[in-house]
């Protein structure tokens, strides 16, 4: 059986202040170090195959300290990209409410038929997510277990692409920052036979 430990990276500026990130750059605050370290010791006796990660300064932080701490080297994955959030990106949520509240109010309730100005579409980050776990599962023949370090709202996506939840609003979900959670993925599930 092949499972994934999915790993959510540190708090940035951003999170702290209620900010879309999207595929924006932001490194880790204080905060987020302190918070990674800490998922590190509650993952240090995990036996991992690999680390990936995705592009971002966050999440590669993160999965960094985390290779560091278990003696392997992550691996970024262009796949495993945020969602582009598009011209949402660096705005604070509440201005996206108050800019535009039909469009916020949908991304609430039905994000997949929402797409942000110049962003991507939930379906687009869908099959990209698709993609990369089935390469994954053929790299690692179907068994072991991998590391995914991605920030919200990715890993919402891949919790829907494996687990078929429900995505609701991507932008309250309650996830702790460095928080992690076991997947167990079978083929058929990533889209692969």
């Amino acid at each position: 059986m092949f499972r994934i430990l999915l790993i959510r990276p540190g708090t940035t500026e951003y999170d702290q202040q209620g900010r879309i990130q999207g595929t924006l750059d932001i490194p880790l605050s204080e905060t987020g170090r302190r918070e990674v370290d800490e998922t590190i010791e509650k993952l240090r006796d995990q036996s991992l195959d690999a680390i990936y990660t995705c592009p971002c300064q966050s999440a590669r932080q993160t999965a960094e300290a985390l290779g560091g701490a278990l003696g392997i080297k992550p691996k970024a994955l262009d796949q495993l990209q945020n969602l582009n959030q598009g011209l949402w990106q660096g705005m604070l949520v509440d201005d996206v409410k108050k800019k535009q509240p039909k469009v916020y109010r949908q991304w609430q309730e039905q994000p997949e038929r929402v797409c942000p100005p110049d962003g991507e579409t939930l379906s687009t980050a869908k099959e990209r997510v698709q993609t990369a776990v089935a390469k994954l599962l053929k790299k690692h023949k179907s068994e072991g277990v991998v590391a995914i370090v991605v920030p919200e709202p990715l890993a919402s996506v891949i919790l829907n692409v494996l687990r078929h939840d429900e995505l609701g609003d991507l932008w309250q979900r309650k996830h702790e920052a460095a928080s992690w959670e076991v997947l167990d993925v079978l083929p058929q599930t990533a889209g692969v036979e």
